[in-house]
């Protein structure tokens, strides 16, 4: 479809729905490095400041359950738009805030409205493309998409270089109001009236138990929320693992970053790149086995001397990232043709999953685990363990359920999709 239709559907579209699925990412860490100075203004502790982290994660995980389902009844630009109006003022109140109380409220609002873009924008991919087009493109918005974390940090020490840490917030809403405009004057609505679900609470509702009773999905679901997970652990955990592990300072933030988001990038380009050549099953196998694989290294390396300097600490959670690059579009596209009525309750059950999950990791496991390069790196490893077997167990499932109807397995390049 991209290339019948021209330059709009193969290159600006895509743009604009990357960068809408950023803003959910680029608003955990962009605050990182301000977290010295926002201590030292509101006079709170290391552990009061991770609350940033937490408290976005978790309004982010709670309002995430019903963005995709009031996308699949009112349309996909009016949830966009809403929420990032929402997400613009909750920026500037966080901006203003005058003590850390204020400031979480705000982020908590924050948290809110963000996953209005970055969810609905993943049902517009197949909404608009399908086959092998949508593999492709699903893999360009997880290329873009994959940068969020990495610049965000980078981003963050630089306008600290230009201001207070306010300065942080104040070009969040700008970010905003530019995704507001591209949302109304670029996108097209690809979820028309005749396909909607009744705006009901019952409906809105029924189209998550829905999908939550689909054995699969928690399957599917729980592998890459596992898998990704394990690389969110070095995410959410930056601040600790970059300043106190490594002993990097308020600008190193790029040392883990640039490398693990660039794995993450380059999985993504050879998901694309594989598209209609090999099959969907293939392709994630390769792309668990590598995150597992990824998570091996890690507890070697972090178990010598090497394990807590640089390039070697990051060695491990790049190849997790690389992994995951390679595995999350195709997966999102496992899930996304589940369920064709009810996309946006699929993206928005399968967000709220690997959201519940990174807030426990922040909340929980890093101030358990954060006091050492080898407790990130088992902890990561634990991760995408599970993940592996739950791929695992997914296939068996596949493999018995052909066997009992007759059907041959997937056969067919990755175009299924």
């Amino acid at each position: 479809m991209g290339e019948r239709l021209g330059w709009r559907y193969a290159v600006l579209i895509p743009a604009v729905l990357a960068a809408l699925s950023m803003i959910g990412p680029f608003s955990i860490d962009t605050p990182f490095p301000a977290f010295p100075e926002l201590g030292r203004e509101l006079g709170v502790g290391s552990e009061a400041l991770q609350l940033i982290v937490t408290v976005y994660l978790g309004s982010f995980a709670l309002m995430s359950v019903f963005h995709g389902p009031l996308s699949d009844a009112v349309g996909r630009r009016p949830v966009m738009a809403c929420s990032i109006v929402v997400y613009v003022a909750a920026s500037v109140g966080c901006a203003l805030a005058g003590d850390l109380a204020v400031l979480l409220a705000f982020r908590a609002l924050q948290g809110l409205s963000a996953g209005g873009a970055t969810i609905v924008s993943r049902t517009v991919v197949r909404d608009l493309f399908d086959g092998a087009q949508a593999q492709r493109l699903m893999s360009r918005v997880a290329i873009i998409f994959g940068l969020a974390p990495a610049i965000g940090p980078i981003l963050g020490g630089v306008l600290l270089q230009l201001g207070p840490w306010p300065l942080i917030f104040a070009f969040q809403a700008g970010l905003g109001v530019v995704l507001i405009a591209a949302v109304l004057l670029l996108l097209p609505e690809t979820h028309p009236r005749e396909r909607r679900v009744p705006l009901r609470v019952g409906a809105v509702l029924g189209g998550l138990v829905e999908v939550a009773r689909e054995g699969a999905f928690h399957r599917l679901g729980w592998a890459t929320a596992l898998i990704f997970g394990a690389q969110f652990l070095y995410i959410g955990g930056a601040a600790v693992f970059v300043v106190d592990v490594l002993g990097q300072g308020e600008l190193d933030f790029w040392k883990l970053f640039v490398p693990m988001i660039g794995a993450m990038m380059l999985g993504s380009w050879l998901c694309g790149r594989a598209a209609g050549r090999i099959t969907a099953r293939r392709l994630v196998s390769l792309g668990c086995t590598t995150s597992f694989a990824g998570g091996v290294v890690g507890v070697i390396v972090a178990a010598t001397p090497a394990g807590d300097r640089m390039p070697w600490a990051v060695l491990g959670v790049s190849l997790i990232a690389l992994g995951n690059g390679i595995t999350y579009p195709t997966i999102q596209l496992m899930l996304l043709d589940r369920f064709p009525a009810r996309r946006g309750a699929v993206v928005s059950l399968a967000t709220f999953v690997a959201l519940v999950l990174n807030a426990v990791t922040a909340v929980a496991v890093v101030p358990v685990i954060g006091g050492s390069a080898l407790g990130f790196a088992v902890a990561a490893l634990i991760g995408v363990g599970a993940g592996q077997l739950l791929w695992a167990w997914h296939c068996a499932v596949e493999d018995r359920d052909c066997a009992v109807s007759g059907e041959v397995g997937e056969l067919e390049p990755v175009e299924l999709l």
